[in-house]
């Protein structure tokens, strides 16, 4: 429960953080994309994965729930633009609510 949101970022974390496994499912082009940016950006996948989040909560002047902060560099949007090229993904932003799995897990 977060309980104190005007505290300076350094008060509220304290520097270190405790990291949990993850068991999520993604489309294969895009977590191909997401590892090949990882590396390009010497990161590991989870580090990018938390870099991402955290921009995507940082509103930015716009109407709400339509833009928010990005956290790649002109130089890294070229590599995801060059990366979803190699691996053929041409989703966009809001291609994600269309998806269907053609290999769901077993309930």
């Amino acid at each position: 429960m977060i309980t104190d949101l005007t505290s300076p970022p350094s008060a509220r974390i304290g520097g270190t953080v405790e990291r949990v496994q993850i068991g999520a499912r993604m489309e294969k082009r895009m977590v191909q994309v997401l590892k090949g940016l990882a590396e390009f950006k010497d990161m590991t996948l989870g580090e990018l994965l938390e870099e991402i989040v955290l921009h995507s909560f940082e509103p930015v002047p716009g109407h709400e729930g339509q833009q928010c902060a990005s956290p790649h560099s002109a130089r890294s949007l070229q590599a995801i633009a060059d990366l979803k090229k190699v691996y053929g993904m041409e989703h966009g932003k809001h291609d994600s609510y269309d998806f269907t799995c053609d290999n769901p897990q077993p309930e």
